[in-house]
């Protein structure tokens, strides 16, 4: 009954507002951004995987599970040009209710720019900067099969104008155990504006995502693959600087094959994490993200655009991640994060 209803209530409320097309103006895309150094480190996503990482309710709130009770992640990434990223989210479950909840803030920082008139001449400073803070709640319906939801408030400002939104995230995650497997999929960012910057609206852009994660029998490590933006299937975009023209100059076309082979891997990241350790202390990270390759590379220089790297490492009662996503030939993002349960960190030996 639980699981129908829920489904219902996807369908009702989606139908509503999922108003968000790629490539449209659109506003509060800082949400899409990766919550921790893990997913930095997998390509931007993970949505198929439950264990005790409390930062990955952000992508699914269906992984929000009983391991996330008193865990604790924050977040700091290091954008280009002063540019700061923040995330933070806490964990508990009401084992009375059989829920799990997730409590998490957001925020995007551009930094300070300078105020000038039409002349030029500068008067001061602003700053611009948007946040976002969501509540989730997960139920574990089966042995295999959990749902969940978060509840979003957005804001944003530029100077003196704002604006706010409202959004949410439903998901639903199975895992098996035995195989080592894990499915996930999830709507996410269904929402519209409640205020604009100058009295028009624009689309909060939502992201329809399923991925798969396996971890090897024999080997200390675990694929995974996470499909993006399935709500819309052309997500290539053609620079009018790459186009070809015969001697005529007649525009040659792709061939057809090769043109929806580009777009079916824009929709795919590719990542792995290797468990080193018995208590798996140590954890090597990889991704590869193919739209993000395509759309920041450079066609006359090589670069590591779309690939990306990190590590974790458990200090006893303390894990660390850190993680390095490439978008052009500037370099990368460092984003770091520190995760602990509260009440290990501070019960008495």
């Amino acid at each position: 009954m639980i699981k129908s209803n829920f489904f219902t209530f996807l369908f009702l409320f989606s139908s509503t507002l999922l108003i968000g097309q790629l490539g449209t103006y659109d506003v509060f895309d800082f949400i899409h951004l990766p919550s921790n150094a893990r997913t930095n480190a997998l390509g931007g996503s993970l949505v198929s995987v439950a264990d005790d990482d409390v930062a990955l309710a952000h992508h699914n709130p269906a992984l929000i599970n009983k391991l996330h009770h008193n865990q604790f992640s924050v977040s700091h990434e290091f954008h280009f040009a002063g540019i700061n990223y923040g995330y933070t989210s806490y964990g508990w479950h009401l084992d009375s209710l059989g829920l799990s909840l997730n409590a998490s803030a957001q925020y995007l920082s551009y930094g300070e720019f300078d105020r000038a008139d039409d002349f030029g001449n500068i008067d001061g400073t602003f700053g611009a900067r948007e946040t976002a803070f969501t509540l989730g709640i997960a139920k574990q319906v089966n042995n295999r099969i959990s749902i969940g939801t978060n509840l979003r408030m957005m804001n944003a400002s530029l100077d003196t104008y704002g604006s706010t939104a409202v959004a949410m995230d439903l998901g639903m995650y199975y895992g098996n155990p035995e195989k080592r497997f894990g499915f996930g999929a999830v709507i996410k960012n269904i929402g519209r504006q409640l205020t604009t910057f100058n009295g028009e609206k624009e689309f909060v852009q939502y992201d329809v995502q399923i991925g798969m994660s396996k971890k090897l029998t024999h080997l200390p490590f675990r694929y995974s693959i996470i499909a993006h933006h399935l709500q819309q299937w052309n997500i290539r975009y053609k620079d009018p600087a790459d186009v070809e023209t015969d001697i005529l100059g007649v525009v040659i076309e792709e061939p057809a094959f090769r043109v929806n082979v580009d777009n079916l891997f824009r929709h795919l990241i590719f990542s792995g994490e290797f468990l080193l350790g018995k208590r798996e202390q140590i954890r090597l990270r990889f991704g590869y993200n193919h739209f993000r390759r395509q759309e920041l590379s450079v066609s006359t220089f090589s670069s590591l655009a779309g690939f990306s790297f990190g590590f974790g490492i458990n200090i006893r009662k303390i894990k660390i991640d850190y993680g390095v996503a490439c978008y052009h030939l500037e370099g990368g993002t460092n984003q770091l994060t520190i995760r602990m349960n509260f009440v290990d960190m501070f019960r008495k030996i």
